[in-house]
């Protein structure tokens, strides 16, 4: 993908003087005898030349020529790399998902380096809502966003007083090198806060766990990254050598990651069948099996309107199973999956490849999963109503 790009901007040159000097073209052989218009003399171009360049053209010369313009008229001499990024940016932008975008090179690695769990920022988790917001899901415990006093909840504004268009280019500007500093502004309640901060090396915990009463272990997934399953794995042992004979799995503000983990513990945890299955806008459908091995000791699934991706595909499959309950409130609905290439010179495109489905067949994009039973947690209490409600259920198993 990344030569096929080069190849094309490398030939926008030879594509604008042939959309310009083409005046007739004789077909001879499979080839096309063009005239030169004012130069004189005649050019040999085979017929799928002539049909890639006509394509370019009608495709893109209205971009030239406005690029021509922004060059020639702005009141400062553009940056030609800021305007190809933008224009990039620009297409991407024309599919009206927030989660397909193109990213710089910079911007690739700072979203690679999210995916292991370990980077240099804040401590801050965030996603994206229905609105375009950027709201704080939560803070890495002991980090610099948590001791600065940022909440879940929060709307982040803007960095170092920028505001960003995406989700990539925002966390790229949070994060950077350990013991510089930033200034993130959020909105709480209506009032705008700026957060300066130090950044450090974070090391994401994605599973925490502890042993509850009667036999009870409880496993907190807050996102899925490159170890989490292995990390949740161990957990479950470590719990079993406690004497955990029943599990509560909490997805409570998991807004998702890699969907690699997510399925390697839904294999875990169902018996032989389909965890989901994936479709393409040619209706072509990928499906994802489990094995027959499987976790045989009941659990419950808390998730809440912030569990979202991966979470809705773990809680989907387990909903769909129908032998473990789900607790909490309906999720947030994103049932879309990307896919993301690198491209030769090091930036990538991360684009909406598929929609995933629960193995029933239930929609979960702008749809979300709806929990068996429904329990609302009282933010003004300090009391877990959703984790009592669990509790209850896996106690009387």
């Amino acid at each position: 993908m990344g030569e096929t790009m080069k190849t094309k901007k490398k030939e926008m040159t030879m594509l604008l003087l042939i959309g310009i000097l083409i005046g007739c073209g004789i077909t001879l052989g499979g080839m096309l005898l063009v005239q030169k218009g004012i130069l004189g003399g005649m050019a040999t171009v085979s017929n799928t030349d002539y049909q890639y360049y006509q394509q370019l053209h009608q495709r893109y010369s209205k971009l030239n020529g406005i690029y021509d313009s922004v060059i020639a008229s702005y009141y400062k001499k553009p940056k030609a790399e800021d305007l190809e990024t933008g224009m990039y940016k620009g297409l991407m932008a024309g599919l009206g998902d927030p989660y397909s975008t193109y990213m710089t090179s910079e911007e690739y690695t700072s979203w690679e380096d999210s995916t292991t769990g370990e980077f240099e920022g804040v401590g801050v988790v965030f996603t994206q809502d229905e609105r375009g917001n950027y709201v704080v899901v939560q803070t890495t415990p002991d980090s610099p966003a948590e001791k600065a006093g940022i909440k879940a909840e929060d709307f982040i504004l803007k960095v170092d007083g920028k505001t960003y268009d995406s989700m990539n280019e925002l966390s790229a500007a949070i994060k950077g090198p350990a013991g510089t500093k930033v200034i993130v502004t959020c909105q709480r309640d209506g009032k705008n806060m700026d957060f300066q901060m130090t950044r450090q090396q974070i090391i994401d915990q994605s599973v925490e766990s502890k042993a509850l009463d009667d036999n009870i272990g409880y496993i907190k997934i807050s996102a899925f990254e490159a170890h989490t399953a292995e990390d949740f794995d161990k957990a479950v042992a470590a719990l079993k050598k406690k004497g955990a004979k029943r599990f509560v799995i909490d997805l409570r503000d998991n807004s998702g990651g890699i969907l690699d983990p997510g399925i390697e513990i839904a294999d875990t945890l169902l018996g032989k069948g389909t965890i989901t299955y994936l479709e393409d806008q040619k209706g072509s459908k990928q499906y994802i099996k489990s094995d027959e091995e499987k976790l045989d000791m009941p659990y419950a699934l808390l998730i809440n309107d912030k569990s979202a991706s991966t979470s809705e595909v773990l809680a989907a499959a387990v909903k769909d199973e129908g032998k473990n309950p789900l607790i909490g409130t309906t999720t947030f609905g994103k049932g879309i999956i990307q896919t993301t290439a690198k491209l030769k010179d090091g930036s990538a495109l991360k684009i909406t490849t598929a929609q995933y489905f629960s193995p029933k067949g239930s929609q979960i994009h702008e749809k979300g999963v709806k929990p068996d039973h429904r329990v609302k947690d009282n933010e003004k209490t300090k009391k877990d109503e959703q984790l009592e409600k669990a509790l209850e259920l896996l106690r009387a198993k």
